[in-house]
Order: C-alpha cells, then sequence, then structure tokens
C-alpha cells in the first residue's frame, strides 16, 4: 500500500506573550509525477465513458447481465464527443481566463454561452441563466426541479485533478460551479467525487480515498449517509457486491423516502438521482480492490447512468495508477492532436491547462512550488482537514437571497441570438 510522503515543518510564530510552535504537516509530489496522474484521471474517465457507454440507462433498477458488457478494445479511448467529460472543460476554460477568485455569475455567464445539448439539472440551470436567473439561483430547488440529479456529480473530475492534496479547493469549486446547476445532495455528489480525486495522488487505498472524499460533505445529508452504507455493507460483506447492489437498491432506489426530489416519480425504474448513482461509483471503487477492468465493469454493471459512473471511478483509480503504469491496452490508441467536443484543448492542452492551474492552487493552498539541486520541480501541499459546507437538502431548501438576476450588463454578455435548437 502506498503511503503519502509528510513532511513537518516547526513554525515560529510571535505572539503577544510569547512565542508558541505550530507543526504544519506537508504531502510532497514532484511536477513530474503529478502530470503523470493528472494525465491518467483524464484517460481513466476516457475509458470508463467509452466502456460502460453502450449500456447507458438500458438497465435501471437491475444489475446489467455480465455478458452485456462489452470488451475493451483500445480503439474505444477517444472519446472527444462524450458530454461527460467535455461539459466541465467550461469550467477549467473559466478558470483558465479568471482564476479561483472567479464570481459565481461571471462563471454563470460562461456556462450560458456554451453550445453543446445538456440534459436534467444541466440543461435546467442553462434555461435559468439564459433566462436572467443568475446563480446560485439557477441551482436552487425553487426555480430547478433537477437539483438532485447527477449532473455535478459527472462534471467534478477537473476540480479533484487540480486540487491534489487540496479537499477544501475540491469543495469550493463545487461552491462555484456546482452551484450554478445543482444544491444539496447533487452539489454534494461533486463536492465527494472531487474530494476523492484529491486524495488519490496520495493515496491508493480505495476505503481511505471513499472515506477522504466522505469528509467533504455534511454529515447528516442523504448523500453521506447512502456513501456510508455503502462503506459499512461492503465491509459486512467484502466479497459480495452483488448483495451490497441489493441493499442500496431496495434503500435508495425503491424507498421513496430517498427519492424525495427526484425529477421523476419514484415508482419511475429511471433514476438519476445523485447519490444512488454516487453508490454505484463507491461499489465498483471498493469491490474492484484496485484492478481496472473489475472496477469499471462492476461500476457498469450497476446500471441506471452506467457510462458517467465508470467515468468517474475510472478517473479516480487511474489517478491512483498514473498513465505511465497503465497497461497499454488504454493507452496505445490515444490520440492526442483531436480537441475534445466545443472545447479548446485536445488532450495535450488539457494537461497543460491542468498544470498551469495546480502551481496557482497549490500556492494559494499555503503550499509551496521548489526546484531541487537536480532542477526537479516538486510542490509542498499543506495537510489540512476538509471542511464542508452547511447542511441543505432540497425538499427543504434554505430561501435564496440577494439579487437572483442577472443586471443588463451581465445578460448583455450572454449570446442568445446563436442558440443551437436542442
Amino acid at each position: 500500500m502506498k503511503k503519502a510522503v509528510i513532511f513537518s515543518l516547526i513554525i515560529s510564530l510571535s505572539l503577544l506573550f510569547g512565542c508558541n510552535k505550530v507543526r504544519v504537516e506537508f504531502r510532497k509530489i514532484s511536477y513530474e509525477e503529478y502530470m503523470d496522474k493528472v494525465k491518467a484521471g483524464w484517460i481513466g474517465q476516457m475509458v470508463g465513458v467509452g466502456w460502460g457507454g453502450p449500456t447507458e440507462f438500458r438497465w435501471k433498477g437491475e444489475i446489467i447481465p455480465a455478458d452485456m458488457v462489452p470488451e475493451w478494445t483500445p480503439d474505444m479511448i477517444n472519446q472527444f464527443n462524450q458530454d461527460d467529460i467535455y461539459v466541465e472543460m467550461t469550467f477549467l476554460r473559466t478558470l483558465e481566463k479568471y482564476g479561483f477568485i472567479v464570481s459565481i455569475r461571471q462563471a454563470g455567464i460562461d456556462f450560458a454561452n456554451s453550445r453543446y445539448m445538456l440534459w436534467h439539472a444541466n440543461r435546467a440551470g442553462r434555461d435559468n441563466l439564459r433566462s436572467g436567473i443568475a446563480p446560485p439561483a439557477s441551482g436552487h430547488p425553487e426555480y430547478n426541479k433537477h437539483a438532485d440529479d447527477i449532473d455535478y456529480q459527472i462534471e467534478a473530475d477537473y476540480a479533484g485533478l487540480i486540487s491534489p492534496g487540496m479537499p477544501n479547493l475540491a469543495i469550493y469549486l463545487g461552491e462555484i460551479f456546482g452551484r450554478i446547476m445543482n444544491y444539496g445532495d447533487g452539489l454534494y455528489g461533486g463536492q465527494f467525487v472531487a474530494g476523492m480525486y484529491a486524495e488519490a495522488f496520495f493515496e491508493d487505498d480505495m476505503e481511505k480515498i471513499v472515506e477522504a472524499g466522505l469528509k467533504c460533505i455534511p454529515e447528516g445529508s442523504q448523500y453521506h449517509e447512502a456513501i456510508s452504507d455503502v462503506l459499512r455493507w461492503y465491509r459486512e460483506n467484502p466479497d459480495g457486491w452483488e448483495k451490497t447492489w441489493d441493499l442500496v437498491n431496495e434503500k435508495y432506489h425503491l424507498n421513496p423516502e430517498y427519492r424525495k426530489f427526484s425529477c421523476n416519480e419514484p415508482d419511475d425504474p429511471f433514476n438519476i438521482d445523485a447519490k444512488i448513482n454516487g453508490a454505484y461509483i463507491v461499489i465498483g471503487l471498493l469491490y474492484g480492490e484496485g484492478d481496472i477492468e473489475k472496477t469499471i465493469v462492476i461500476s457498469t454493471r450497476c446500471g441506471q447512468d452506467s457510462d458517467c459512473n465508470p467515468a468517474n471511478a475510472g478517473g479516480i483509480l487511474f489517478t491512483t495508477i498514473g498513465f505511465e503504469n497503465l497497461p497499454d491496452v488504454y493507452k496505445s490508441a490515444l490520440d492526442y492532436e483531436t480537441k475534445f467536443s466545443y472545447t479548446d484543448y485536445n488532450v495535450s492542452e488539457l494537461i497543460n491547462v491542468c498544470a498551469k492551474l495546480v502551481r496557482n492552487a497549490v500556492v494559494r493552498s499555503g503550499g509551496k512550488v521548489k526546484t531541487d539541486n537536480a532542477g526537479n520541480e516538486y510542490f509542498l501541499i499543506p495537510v489540512e482537514e476538509p471542511v464542508p459546507g452547511s447542511l441543505e437538502q432540497c425538499w427543504d431548501p434554505t430561501p435564496t437571497a440577494g439579487d437572483i438576476h442577472f443586471n443588463e450588463e451581465e445578460m448583455a454578455q450572454i449570446h442568445l441570438d446563436d442558440i443551437p435548437a436542442e
């Protein structure tokens, strides 16, 4: 088992009544290792969505038969037309342009100007933005009936991939970008996924990675309850993922109390709620035991959104492995030149923008970018305890506050004249 490399530094603080010493612990990761892992994280998403794509929502409330999951072939890697991947690049582009202090309203304007097709919380959120409802109201349950859906969970990989060892940055990015379209458990799903990625740069024990992600969301939420249940059921049934799936299905699919803000009727087999699909991500990670095929196939076979879930699971697992250690079958046919649909990025450009952002992120978190005597660059990242946001649930939301509408100047930045028909 790989252990995070921890460094301690004694910092002397001159205080009014003497001098106390505060111990600050750091995690260290080289620039080269970061680049290797962030590249793997993006590739893992491409593998997961490509592998699970043919099964998406074809099995709802039932386990997908093993013989219905396609065999992996190297040519399946180049998933440049998948909304499960390119939507989050809109957020990266906003960060590249405006930095980490970007306002949620500017993030909303950029999302309003996107030109790809969207569904569920994403579409409702963007429709709100285009009609003048600014974020976070655009993702609030009062205006968005899909606020508990899976959307930000699908897209949150970017946040963890530029936050190695920085869970509070992963949480913060959800407060900016996740609230454009989600609220409550819908938001927490993305912050949970991002928190797992942040830990995956330093840890490869999947239980610890899941527990690290869980610390990024409020206790008392149904999402926290769902992931805690999966961890407990896994420990009770470590050799039988189907048993854990049955328990998840009974509680989080068939029980209307856990579908109180579903965008469809609770007895509908279609379930795009964030927490049950998040449970399927975790089932794949835990029972996959670090094996690529087992992880992705199990997440896929859980059903429902069975390309998004293995994309998240694959991205997290691949981050722990690193690109250089991946079997050739997952990278030999990778196209580095084709741009992802609706974006400015090909694979190489995507990795480079992450490298640009992560340097700023490290410094912003109180860390340091250093160069050793051999000229090798590395990051020292302070160890921090995650601080999740306040508890909110979509069926009992906090009222919206402040000016919920874009002003005239902001609306002028949203270009409605060339919106393609959906």
